[in-house]
């Protein structure tokens, strides 16, 4: 593994730690110290692979980028093209749960920021508020929807409550049946 260094418009590919520490060493602006020498040779040996700034002071940084990268050129090119490989896209497996058409059923519960007035001051104050529904639908999405819709129909809830996200941990369904359960 290689790394490149940056500061401002001074920049170097080297192939290992103590060239590194000469390229540095060559920056009147930059002391390389005991700490600052362990932590590179640390960061170099590391499994990690994001990049890391080093303070010199007040919002002034150089960075290291670890790369397999063997010459400027090829750091550059890849740079320009994008040195993350595409990865394949992974969908949160709730989020495709949501919606799977599965025509029945729901009880859905979600925890909404409603908007409450406060006796005698003419102020408001947002309260977590939980509502749980029994909603005939076609997927928990629609069921999610349908609980929203009838929330904001309400008169008794006001138009600025906040409501989450069906995809967030405020919003659970679960599917009762194509029957609604006795109790």
């Amino acid at each position: 593994m290689n790394l490149y260094l940056r500061y401002f418009n001074q920049e170097t590919l080297v192939h290992n730690v103590d060239e590194a520490l000469e390229f540095l060493n060559s920056i009147p602006d930059i002391t390389v110290d005991d700490d600052m020498k362990q932590d590179l040779i640390g960061y170099a040996e590391s499994n990690v692979t994001y990049p890391k700034r080093y303070k010199i002071q007040p919002r002034v940084y150089f960075i290291v980028i670890k790369t397999t990268a063997e010459t400027m050129e090829e750091f550059k090119a890849n740079s320009k093209k994008g040195t993350h490989e595409p990865t394949q896209q992974v969908k949160n497996p709730d989020v495709v749960e949501l919606c799977e058409r599965r025509p029945g059923w729901y009880e859905g519960a979600l925890m909404f920021k409603r908007v409450i007035p406060i006796p005698g001051t003419g102020k408001f104050q947002y309260r977590d508020t939980k509502f749980v529904a029994r909603v005939k639908a076609q997927s928990p999405q629609e069921c999610y929807n349908r609980i929203i819709q009838h929330l904001r129909n309400r008169q008794n809830v006001d138009l600025r409550s906040q409501f989450p996200s069906a995809k967030g941990k405020n919003f659970n369904y679960r599917y009762l049946g194509e029957t609604l359960p006795d109790k």
